[in-house]
C-alpha cells in the first residue's frame, strides 16, 4: 500500500505541476466552463424527494455527474463515469461485467443500490442486481447522472438501501440535428453511433440513434486471453411534446441486443460430478416503452403520471430468464399553505418471470408472477426562514413478506447562501427476489469413499425476510468563495437480518443421476451489521481554465453473525469493499480548443479476494474544431500494464484490466 501511495503522490506532483506551467503559458479567452461553482451548487435536482431542488439545499447525501463531466472523463461506459463519486465503488470484473455498491457490500449482484434510468427501474426482480452489461444509454445524450449515497426508500422504495443511482436523459429538444461519433482502440475495438432529432409538426421533437460497439478479450491472471469479449447494438427513440402550457407528454423505448463471454466454474448436474472451469457465452436481448404525461393545475401545484413495460431475455450460465415488468406511478406535488411542500404517490408493479434450469442451477418453480403495490408521502415543513424539516415515509405490499414501510426525516439548515448543515435518520429495506425464495445451486462436488460423491447445494428459504437498515447521516456544503466549494458527509448505518447461509442436515438424492448425498445450505437471515464512514469531495478552481476535484472516501465496515448462525463466511463481508479510496480529477483548458484532462485515484486491497490495492491513472487529450467537430484519445489504467478489480465470485472467474488507449470523433451537423 505505500508504495501504491508513494506513486500516487509522486505522479500527482508531477500533474500539478505540468498543468500548472501550461496554464501560466497560455491564456484562453474563455473559463474552463460555461458554469461558475455557484451554478453547479444550484443544480436542480429530482431524486432526493422526485421533486426539484438545489442540491446545495437538500438534506441528502448527493453528488451529480454534469454533461461537462461526462464529455471530459473519457469514460466509454456508464459505470466508468461511477468511478468519479465518492462513496461509490465500481469494480471490472471481467471485460463485460462491472460491480458497482455504495458504501460497501460490493458482489456480482450489488443488491442494495437501486438504479434507474429516467425513472424505469433496472433493478433485477429474479437476482437483486443490476445487469451493468445490458443497461446502455449513449453518452452524449445523457443530461445528468444524480447518486444519492444513503437510503432512498421514502420515495423510491424497496431495495434504494444504501444508495440510488439516476440517469436522466436529455430532451429531445436538446438533440436536434444529426450526430455522429466513431472510435477505436486497443480494448474497445469499435465504437460508433449515428443520431438524427427533428421536430413533428410545432409541438413535438424527437430523436433516434443506433449505437453499437465490441471490446477484445481480457488477459486470464493465468496468462493468455480470456473469453470474455464483448458486443453490443443498441437502438432507441425519444419524444417529447408540449401538448398545451400546462402540459407535456414524453414517449421513448430502446432495443438492444447484446453477446459476450465468460469463463466460470461450475458443476453440470447432468453430467455429475463434473465440477470444473469452462467457457460459456452470455446473450441478452432487451427492450423497453416508457410514457410521462406532467400536467399543471390551475392551483400551481402539478401531477406526473408514468407508465412503462419492459422485458429481457437473457442466456447466460445454462439458463434463460425471461422477464416483463408493466409499471404504473402517480405522483402529485403541491403546496399546503406557506409552510408546507407536500409530495405524494401511488404506484404499481407486475413482474412475471421464467426462469428454465442452467448447468448447476435451477429455480422451483420455475415461474413467478409477482405484484407490489406502494403509495408515499413526503412533507418539507419551513419551520423558518433558514430551517427546514422534511418527514415522509414509503408503504409497500410484496408477495413475499407483506406490507413494509420506510420512513424518513432530514432536517436543513441554511444559516447563510454559501452554507448548508444537514442530517438525516431513515429506515430502507431490501425486498427479496425470486432467487431468494426458489433458487437451487449445486455449488460444489465432494468426493467420498469408494467412488461416491456429495454435492454441496444452496436452497431458497420460502420464509425469506426483509434485510433492514437504520441510517443517521450528517453533512455539510459551502461555497466559501468564487474558486472553491466542498461537500462532507459522516455516517452512521446498522444492517440487521442479513443473509447468511446455513447447513442442513445431509439426504440422499437419486436425481439428477447418478445417486449422490447432498450436503444442503439453506438461506437465513442471521447476521447483522454495522458501517460508519465518511465521504469528500471538493471543486476547486485554480485558475479561469484549470480546475482540480479532489474526493476522498473512508468506509468501516463490521459483520457479525447471529449466535444461532453457523455462516462464517458471511463475517468476510467487509473484504469485498475497499475501506479507503480517493482521486482527484484535473481539468484543464490548453487553448480554447485543446483540453488535458486527468484523473488519478487510489483502490484500497480486497483482504477477502486477495486482490492488491491499486492506483489508476487515466488522461484525456480533447480538441475542438469549432462547434461542430471534436476528436479526443484517452489513455486508462497507465501505470500498470494490467491489475485486477475483483476476485472470481460466485462462479464468474476474473480477468484482468489491461493499459489501453482509445481514439473518438464526434460530429454534430
Amino acid at each position: 500500500m505505500s508504495k501504491s501511495l508513494g506513486s500516487c503522490r509522486v505522479i500527482l506532483a508531477f500533474t500539478c505541476a505540468i498543468s500548472a506551467a501550461t496554464s501560466a503559458q497560455t491564456a484562453p479567452p474563455r473559463d474552463l466552463t460555461e458554469f461558475s461553482l455557484e451554478d453547479l451548487m444550484n443544480v436542480k435536482v429530482t431524486s432526493v424527494s422526485k421533486k426539484e431542488q438545489k442540491l446545495s439545499k437538500t438534506g441528502a447525501a448527493i453528488f451529480v455527474i454534469t454533461q461537462e463531466d461526462i464529455r471530459r472523463s473519457g469514460a466509454l461506459h456508464i459505470p466508468e463515469l461511477l468511478r468519479m463519486v465518492p462513496g461509490v465503488d465500481v469494480a471490472r470484473l471481467d471485460s463485460n461485467k462491472w460491480l458497482v455498491s455504495i458504501r460497501g457490500f460490493n458482489s456480482r449482484f450489488s443488491n442494495k443500490v437501486l438504479v434507474l434510468i429516467d425513472g424505469r427501474s433496472v433493478y433485477s426482480p429474479s437476482f437483486s442486481g443490476v445487469f451493468w452489461e445490458q443497461e446502455d444509454v449513449p453518452l452524449e445524450d445523457i443530461d445528468r447522472i444524480e447518486v444519492i449515497r444513503g437510503p432512498g426508500g421514502t420515495v423510491w422504495g424497496a431495495n434504494a438501501v444504501n444508495g440510488v443511482i439516476n440517469i436522466i436523459t436529455k430532451s429531445a429538444k436538446e438533440t436536434q440535428g444529426g450526430l455522429i461519433t466513431a472510435g477505436a482502440g486497443s480494448a474497445e475495438s469499435a465504437q460508433g453511433m449515428a443520431q438524427y432529432g427533428g421536430k413533428i409538426g410545432e409541438k413535438g421533437s424527437y430523436r433516434a440513434f443506433g449505437r453499437y460497439f465490441d471490446i477484445n478479450n481480457a488477459d486470464s491472471p493465468n496468462g493468455g486471453p480470456a473469453a470474455d469479449g464483448w458486443s453490443l447494438a443498441h437502438g432507441g427513440f425519444r419524444s417529447d411534446w408540449d401538448l398545451s402550457p400546462r402540459d407535456t407528454l414524453t414517449v421513448q423505448g430502446d432495443f438492444l441486443h447484446t453477446q459476450g463471454g465468460e469463463t466460470i466454474t461450475s458443476v453440470i448436474t447432468n453430467a455429475l460430478p463434473f465440477d470444473g472451469m469452462f467457457n460459456s457465452r452470455i446473450s441478452v436481448d432487451a427492450g423497453n416503452v416508457l410514457g410521462r404525461w406532467n400536467h399543471t393545475l390551475l392551483n400551481g401545484s402539478d401531477t406526473s403520471l408514468q407508465v412503462y413495460y419492459s422485458g429481457h431475455h437473457r442466456s447466460e450460465i445454462g439458463l434463460d430468464d425471461s422477464l416483463r415488468t408493466a409499471d404504473f406511478d402517480f405522483q402529485h406535488h403541491l403546496h399546503a399553505g406557506s409552510r408546507n411542500d407536500i409530495v405524494w404517490g401511488v404506484g404499481y408493479r407486475f413482474t412475471d418471470n421464467v426462469i428454465l434450469p442452467g448447468f448447476a442451477v435451477s429455480w422451483v418453480p420455475a415461474r413467478r408472477a409477482d405484484s407490489l403495490y406502494s403509495a408515499f408521502i413526503q412533507d418539507e415543513i419551513k419551520l423558518s426562514n433558514s430551517l427546514s424539516l422534511t418527514v415522509g415515509s414509503k408503504f409497500e405490499h410484496n408477495s413475499y413478506t407483506g406490507f413494509e414501510n420506510e420512513p424518513s426525516a432530514q432536517l436543513v439548515w441554511t444559516p447563510t447562501d454559501r452554507h448548508t448543515v444537514w442530517a438525516s435518520a431513515a429506515k430502507a429495506i431490501r425486498e427479496p427476489s425470486q432467487s431468494d425464495v426458489s433458487l437451487q445451486v449445486a455449488l460444489t462436488a465432494v468426493p467420498l469413499d469408494q467412488g461416491r460423491f456429495g454435492l454441496v447445494t444452496l436452497f431458497g428459504n420460502p420464509d425469506a425476510q426483509v434485510e433492514e437498515l437504520r441510517d443517521f447521516e450528517a453533512g455539510y456544503r459551502a461555497q466559501v468563495n468564487k474558486r472553491l466549494s466542498l461537500d462532507f458527509t459522516g455516517f452512521l448505518s446498522f444492517y440487521k437480518h442479513l443473509q447468511t447461509s446455513e447447513p442442513q442436515a445431509p439426504f440422499f438424492a437419486m436425481l439428477p443421476g447418478p445417486p449422490h448425498l447432498v450436503f444442503p445450505l439453506i438461506y437465513a437471515y442471521d447476521a447483522h451489521a454495522r458501517d460508519y464512514g465518511a465521504e469528500f469531495f471538493a471543486n476547486w478552481n485554480v485558475t479561469d481554465h484549470w480546475r482540480l476535484s479532489p474526493g476522498l472516501t473512508l468506509l468501516n465496515m463490521s459483520v457479525v453473525r447471529d449466535p444461532s448462525s453457523q455462516d462464517s463466511t458471511v463475517e468476510q463481508t467487509p473484504g469485498y469493499s475497499p475501506r479507503r479510496q480517493f482521486q482527484v480529477r484535473s481539468m484543464l483548458d490548453l487553448t480554447h480548443s485543446l483540453q488535458w484532462d486527468q484523473t488519478i485515484g487510489y483502490v484500497g486491497p480486497l483482504p477477502a479476494g486477495n486482490i492488491p490495492a491499486y492506483v489508476r491513472l487515466d488522461t484525456r487529450f480533447g480538441w475542438r474544431l469549432g462547434e461542430s467537430l471534436e476528436f479526443s484519445i484517452v489513455a486508462q489504467n497507465l501505470l500498470s500494464p494490467r491489475h485486477a478489480e475483483f476476485p472470481d465470485t460466485l462462479g464468474f472467474d476474473h480477468t484482468l484490466i489491461d493499459r489501453s488507449v482509445f481514439g473518438k470523433i464526434i460530429w454534430h451537423f
